[in-house]
């Protein structure tokens, strides 16, 4: 199917939302504010202290397994100091994002969606760590909304998505392809546009058209490929919504893979089974760390 079409299919789609949410104004404060190199911790926190959600969510997130402090963590001006700058950026825009959808009542359970999420944005992280991709932020931040499409999908066309998600558990078939059978456009697609109204960098944006396509992509290939690969291990371990038990990769054949060694030929030392065995072992945390955050505690 034609992506140009497909991509003006999502444009009208997206068009009839008339409730899309927003990312919260003080999300948007807080990264207008970190972009200043003398930005100080203070002045962050001040800022944030204005978003209670945000901040009960920073608070939880920095007290989990992921960030691993040595005891709990009770000041978010401590918070901030302990994640550093660049992981606050990651932290805000985390949240805002989960705060956006949250309580909409979708297709998708809210747990297996995020659990993806930030399994994608933490292999994503870890990948680009091994090539030495020079933002590891970006790769965090771009592996968590990757699938933002699925969960407009879920909210706004739930009779249908359900429709494509009960395709996919009786017949091996791709879910992007289920989509586009049945909408003429998939999640990708439907991203892309979303990142449009949101006035995400062109990065962000092709990450998240490519993510299944990374050959596609000319802005950052190398991200997008980087993205693909921690999709597809997140599908092949606990942290895949649950139901695709059948789908399999040979990782010599992926395209992202392929990327990845073009720029960076030391990867082809890799040991793919430990990494394998080390995303196990982050799958609990990961798991956790979804939980903490939507406990009402």
């Amino acid at each position: 199917m034609d992506r140009q079409v497909m991509l003006e299919t999502a444009r009208s789609m997206v068009a009839t939302i008339d409730d899309l949410p927003t990312i919260p104004a003080v999300a948007t404060q807080v990264l207008q504010l970190l972009n200043n190199p003398d930005v100080n911790v203070d002045e962050v926190a001040d800022l944030m202290l204005a978003d209670q959600v945000m901040t009960a969510r920073v608070m939880k997130m920095v007290n989990s397994p992921v960030y691993r402090p040595s005891q709990e963590i009770t000041s978010l001006k401590r918070a901030l100091v302990y994640l550093g700058l660049r992981h606050i950026k990651e932290v805000a825009l985390t949240s805002s994002f989960i705060n956006a959808f949250e309580d909409k009542g979708g297709v998708l359970e809210v747990a297996p969606c995020w659990e993806h999420a930030f399994g994608v944005g933490m292999v994503a992280k870890v990948i680009a760590e091994k090539i030495h991709y020079p933002d590891l932020e970006k790769a965090y931040i771009g592996g968590i909304i990757h699938d933002i499409g699925e969960v407009v999908l879920s909210y706004y066309r739930a009779e249908q998505f359900a429709a494509v998600l009960e395709m996919t558990r009786q017949r091996p078939i791709k879910l992007i392809d289920a989509e586009a059978e049945t909408f003429g456009t998939t999640h990708a697609e439907i991203g892309f546009c979303i990142a449009e109204r949101w006035n995400f960098p062109e990065a962000y944006r092709e990450a998240i058209l490519f993510h299944h396509d990374p050959r596609a992509a000319t802005s950052d290939p190398v991200l997008c490929a980087i993205i693909n690969l921690a999709d597809l291990f997140c599908t092949v371990r606990d942290l895949n919504y649950g139901g695709r038990s059948w789908v399999v990769f040979n990782l010599a054949e992926e395209d992202g893979w392929q990327i990845l060694k073009e720029q960076f030929p030391s990867l082809a030392q890799l040991d793919v089974e430990r990494f394998c065995y080390e995303l196990d072992d982050a799958v609990p945390d990961v798991k956790e760390l979804v939980s903490s955050i939507f406990s009402k505690a």
